[in-house]
């Protein structure tokens, strides 16, 4: 069963000390080959897509294990564990932290041109590496900004996206896992994983509950600019109703904010905004209801489309025309493998027995290479 979902840590303001940097590249070098040699660089981007191994993986290489900082760490050191040898492993690594994370999509082309890639296949890549950023900042708005982006994928096409935001607000930051081969739909459960600390009210449209709130987003861009303006103009008028309205709804579906208040949301973003001030988004609305895009994905895609129009359209959709969106947190569990307190739930022993057996046989192989490699050493010291 493939499990869904986001991984919460702490934030993390610190640097990886160079001593540790340059161990983790050392092992993460043997760990990569090993598992490439045995199971091929496919097997290799759909364990990195699962963020329970992810976070085994970080643990192994002696990252603290509940940091925001593994994230960033553990992928810019396996970035540095396979350069040079990329086209010999048949796996690749895009993107990062930061400004570099801005730069995935120059890499993708680079490593397309060194391959000699199909243009298609090329696009393709880039196209899901874009969405899958896009769709994590604007159809899950959940409080955590986007700062970390990296994409894995191999020459088959087959391809794993890891991508963290962060919420100052709380100091937490959470890890988004994406594994092509699990896709059916990049706006709806696309998700690989369920690893997390917290769970917040969050606007989640990626959740099959969110079907007909994402249809009618996408009818109300295929009409009439004017009618869609109108519409939220009625809303604009009315906020304050409407701000009181769902915080009956938040008190119906029993949220807590014990933990949460003056932290995370007060109440659902698309309240309290006057969206006919902003000629930034009228823009691209009226730009919407010109092109006219065939299906949500296409709608999510255009240029200038961000949080605030999906945000609008989903409060139109669901004030006037009954279309209601998902407010539950797409997060399910917290950290790798659970608590001995059974806090926030019971030690997962199957998954975890897994992962110390995967390991161990990692190990075993390393162990194995490295003597291989050193016979006549091992020799000298045995006599």
């Amino acid at each position: 069963m493939v499990q869904k979902g986001i991984a919460t840590f702490t934030l993390d303001y610190g640097t990886c000390p160079k001593w540790l940097f340059e161990r983790m590249v050392r092992l993460g070098s043997q760990v990569v080959e090993i598992i490439v040699q045995e199971y091929g660089p496919e097997e290799f981007v759909k364990r990195i897509a699962d963020p329970v191994w992810f976070q085994s993986l970080g643990t192994v290489l002696a990252f603290d294990w509940n940091a925001s900082g593994l994230t960033t760490i553990l992928t810019a050191a396996l970035k540095e564990a396979i350069k040079g040898k990329e086209k010999t492993l048949g796996l690749f690594i895009c993107g990062g932290k930061g400004k570099t994370s801005r730069k995935t999509p120059q890499q993708i082309m680079y490593w397309g041109e060194v391959l000699s890639l199909p243009s298609l296949q090329v696009e393709n890549l880039v196209y899901n590496s874009r969405m899958s950023a896009k769709v994590d900042s604007c159809l899950i708005q959940d409080g955590f900004q986007i700062y970390h982006h990296s994409f894995f994928f191999t020459k088959k096409g087959t391809w794993a996206v890891v991508q963290q935001g962060m919420n100052t607000l709380n100091q937490t930051a959470r890890r988004y896992h994406w594994y092509s081969d699990n896709i059916n739909d990049l706006v709806c459960e696309p998700h690989s994983g369920i690893i997390s600390e917290i769970k917040v009210p969050a606007l989640n449209l990626v959740a099959k509950e969110s079907t007909d709130n994402r249809k009618v987003s996408t009818e109300l861009v295929q009409g009439s600019v004017k009618e869609l303006i109108k519409d939220i103009a009625i809303l604009s008028k009315h906020s304050s109703e409407l701000h009181q309205l769902f915080r009956l709804r938040i008190k119906d579906k029993q949220y807590t904010f014990l933990s949460l208040e003056n932290k995370e949301f007060y109440h659902h973003p698309v309240l309290e905004e006057n969206f006919l001030e902003n000629t930034y988004l009228k823009k691209i609305l009226y730009k919407l209801c010109e092109h006219k895009p065939s299906d949500y994905e296409n709608l999510l895609s255009q240029e200038g489309v961000g949080p605030k129009t999906i945000r609008a359209l989903s409060l139109v959709a669901e004030v006037i025309y009954g279309a209601k969106p998902s407010y539950q947190d797409p997060a399910r569990y917290s950290f790798a493998h659970g608590g001995k307190d059974r806090v926030p739930y019971p030690v997962d022993k199957k998954t975890y027995d897994y992962s110390i057996e995967f390991f161990k046989q990692l190990v075993n192989k390393m162990k194995i290479g490295y003597y291989e490699k050193n016979k006549i050493l091992f020799r000298l010291i045995k006599k």
